[in-house]
């Protein structure tokens, strides 16, 4: 598939403000004093990703003013679903926010952080069943991709918590959550070459046989159905060479899991925040290139039409 950057900015940004806010909502019900500063400012910068993740997806509509209808078909569509839980999730940081600063006490407000974790991981399944749903896309059609979203996003999202506290001072939440970052990084890691294994040994359901109805054992291909381009031949696939995409592999492992997990391991031992610091600007490229490949490694059926030559 090609990648649209929109989508790989909103699903990457969108997933990081989730694990802040579910980082931020374990916190307070686990009773750990935070500054309330701390949790405002940290709640700012969440809704901040939020709203930018969702401008940047209307980058990727065709009919802007028609971005409202998506809503129409929630009962079959998931991303139908998420367009309605998105807004909902960001109302719902947003009155958090707002409580906090207001310093209100009904019993109603110490529900908002129950509230705010369904709400979390609920975007990230619809999120993530966008692309699972599709069974015709074997890479995507399996639970590795639910489980990756939610993975994914709460680990860096805890990455970015714990250099905000690094920075601002607030030592308690960097040792309570610092070893449980790591952990998640490792295990999101795990998690993310499992489903690497996984495609890379699949075998494709259609074939030029199928496709075609013709059940001759050697069939060539000519030409890949179009004189010139198209939709079709650009939204379809990626057009990366092999060597890219085994360095794009390559490189979001490192500098989304691997370098990270190692400034981790030094703030721990540290009294700096720039281990901290550090893990979420490696981190941060680390996961956009994650995100291409999520995308790009997804092989279209109709590209056996359009994209290969024999």
């Amino acid at each position: 598939m090609h990648p649209a950057f929109s989508i790989l900015f909103f699903t990457t940004l969108s997933g990081v403000a989730q694990g802040l806010v579910a980082l931020l909502a374990f916190a307070a019900l686990a009773g750990l004093p935070l500054s309330p500063a701390f949790v405002l400012q940290a709640l700012t910068v969440a809704e901040v990703l939020l709203l930018a993740g969702l401008a940047s997806s209307f980058l990727h509509l065709g009919h802007k003013m028609r971005a409202w209808r998506a809503v129409l078909m929630w009962r079959t569509s998931w991303m139908s679903r998420e367009v309605i839980v998105l807004p909902a999730f960001i109302g719902l940081v947003g009155l958090w926010w707002v409580t906090l600063f207001l310093s209100l006490n009904s019993p109603w407000v110490k529900a908002l952080p129950v509230l705010v974790l369904l709400g979390t991981f609920g975007l990230w399944y619809c999120t993530a069943m966008i692309y699972a749903c599709l069974r015709f896309i074997q890479e995507w059609a399996h639970g590795l991709t639910i489980v990756n979203f939610t993975l994914i996003g709460l680990s860096s999202g805890m990455v970015l918590a714990c250099a905000l506290a690094a920075m601002a001072g607030e030592t308690l939440l960097l040792t309570s959550y610092g070893l449980p970052t790591l952990v998640l990084t490792l295990v999101a890691w795990s998690f993310r070459r499992m489903s690497l294994r996984r495609n890379a040994a699949l075998k494709p359901a259609s074939t030029l046989q199928s496709a075609t109805g013709i059940k001759a054992k050697k069939l060539v291909q000519k030409s890949m159905g179009m004189s010139a381009g198209s939709f079709n031949t650009r939204e379809f696939f990626h057009g990366a060479s092999l060597l890219a995409m085994r360095n794009v592999k390559l490189g979001f492992q490192v500098l989304a899991f691997a370098l990270p997990a190692l400034c981790l391991v030094w703030g721990m031992s540290s009294t700096s925040a720039l281990p901290w610091v550090l893990a979420l600007l490696l981190q941060a490229p680390g996961l956009l290139a994650e995100r291409w490949f999520f995308f790009a490694q997804a092989k279209h059926p109709q590209n056996l039409y359009y994209q290969t030559v024999s």
